[in-house]
């Protein structure tokens, strides 16, 4: 199966994402998550937990404001208390956060709950959306009473659905909200992992915006590619990557990872003003959000021409990508994949903690570290079994021979009933050579070449492969 990407609108001529069936099989997913848990209730302050379970967005300014918050009762509609004006717009736009929606949409959810708690009747779980207002990160004083008024606000909604007594999972929360809402005698718990077990599996709608999503750094790193050369620099390049993606309707560029030359050994996860010189290895990790739905994706290019190390360096990345991605099916464990990939002592580091996030995995959605990771620090202790519908991305490293350069691929794939299908489509399976194109006297400039340049003589080249044996 190939995951279809259509236009950015909607049209009347053909069936294309639907958006009022993504919200309400996300809050599906999370009741049925929460049913099956021993809580009362979720209250979550992570702006993408919100958007799960809202469908609302207010701008990525808000990410890490801590400034809203909501409730979903177990077998009712998420309560959502919002900045200022925002909840007059959510009242008169989001009309679906009033409605009855246990009513019509949750008795899968419902039936769960009479086996653990007892249902909860459909006439005591209308949500909506609130003005409301936490602490601002701790700037607003503690004599303004905000933490207080947030626990109250959370407080009064669970004792109208006779919630109070039952445990309340929260994802992340300041401590002065967590007193207060102690203080008022609610028990509060790890919630995170009820969210967590909601997002693992991607709906239809969650995987055609997730397509759509690497389809716009596909064309980032087309532009990338032509633009790529000595001379400029690497937050230049974050620049034109930036301007692709906004151009074709990004709603948030997280980061582009720029790393050139000598820095991409180690690499440092941050770009810099550095020029880019004849030779160099460059790659680049581009993170955009489109719908709130995330990329997680590197390509590695050589700059005019790759030295054999490069080259060495970028044939082993992509071997150890391949085996990986080759053994991706339903029932396959994450530790099943990581014992396919190098010991942190086979490329230079002295342990798995050291070398963590190099050859990796992850979940991406609504943020781009999701269910399920893929690390030989921590899915042997802890595996994970793929499913169908599991949408992640799986990234390889390899540091070159010459002690500078090294290679980094990432791949986001869908996991489909047969196997893997990747949704990143950027030339990657051999290492691609940006830049102008030079011509010596006789012939065209060699594209495998040492920026050394008396390493390029026949006799070092031969004396190279007799002590390599390559």
């Amino acid at each position: 199966m190939v995951s279809p990407t259509y236009g950015s609108m909607n049209v009347d001529w053909e069936n294309r994402l639907d958006m009022v069936r993504l919200r309400e099989q996300r809050l599906a997913r999370l009741n049925d998550a929460l049913a099956m848990s021993e809580l009362g209730s979720v209250l979550t302050f992570d702006f993408n937990n919100i958007r799960y379970m809202t469908g609302t967005h207010i701008g990525t300014w808000a990410m890490d404001k801590m400034i809203r918050f909501a409730v979903l009762p177990r077998g009712g509609a998420p309560v959502l208390w919002d900045f200022g004006s925002a909840a007059r717009h959510h009242q008169l736009q989001t009309t679906w956060l009033d409605a009855d929606y246990a009513a019509s949409h949750t008795d899968a959810g419902l039936n769960g709950h009479e086996r653990h708690h007892g249902a909860v009747a459909p006439e005591h779980v209308g949500g909506g959306a609130r003005a409301g207002i936490s602490t601002l990160r701790g700037t607003i004083g503690a004599g303004a009473k905000r933490a207080e008024d947030v626990a109250k606000k959370v407080y009064e909604v669970l004792a109208e659905r006779g919630l109070t007594n039952e445990p309340i999972g929260v994802d992340i929360v300041e401590m002065p909200v967590l007193f207060a809402m102690q203080q008022l005698g609610l028990k509060v718990v790890d919630g995170q992992q009820v969210f967590l077990e909601a997002r693992r599996i991607k709906t239809p709608d969650e995987i055609g915006l997730l397509t759509h999503s690497a389809s716009m750094v596909d064309a980032a790193y087309e532009n990338l590619y032509e633009f790529l050369r000595p001379g400029v620099r690497e937050n230049e390049a974050v620049g034109l990557v930036a301007k692709t993606l906004y151009d074709l309707g990004s709603e948030h560029v997280e980061g582009v990872n720029a790393i050139s030359g000598e820095r991409c050994s180690p690499h440092p996860h941050v770009f810099s003003d550095r020029i880019v010189r004849p030779g160099d290895p460059a790659f680049f990790d581009i993170l955009h959000s489109y719908n709130g739905y995330r990329t997680c994706y590197y390509r590695t290019f050589a700059v005019g021409s790759a030295s054999p190390a490069q080259v060495d360096a970028y044939k082993i990345c992509r071997e150890y990508m391949d085996v990986a991605i080759e053994a991706v099916k339903p029932g396959v464990s994450t530790a099943d994949i990581v014992q396919l990939w190098p010991k942190a002592e086979e490329f230079g580091f002295a342990n798995e903690e050291a070398a963590f996030a190099l050859q990796y995995g992850h979940g991406v959605g609504l943020s781009i570290w999701e269910r399920p990771i893929f690390s030989r620090l921590t899915s042997f202790d802890a595996p994970e079994i793929l499913e169908e519908g599991m949408v992640f991305a799986l990234e390889t490293y390899w540091p070159a021979k010459d002690g500078w350069g090294a290679a980094r691929i990432e791949e986001e794939v869908v996991v489909r009933k047969d196997g893997a299908e990747v949704i990143t489509k950027f030339p990657a399976e051999e290492l691609l050579v940006a830049g102008k194109r030079y011509y010596a006297a006789g012939s065209p400039l060699n594209t495998i070449r040492d920026s050394q340049s008396h390493r390029n003589t026949a006799t070092h080249v031969e004396a190279e492969s007799a002590r390599t044996g390559s």
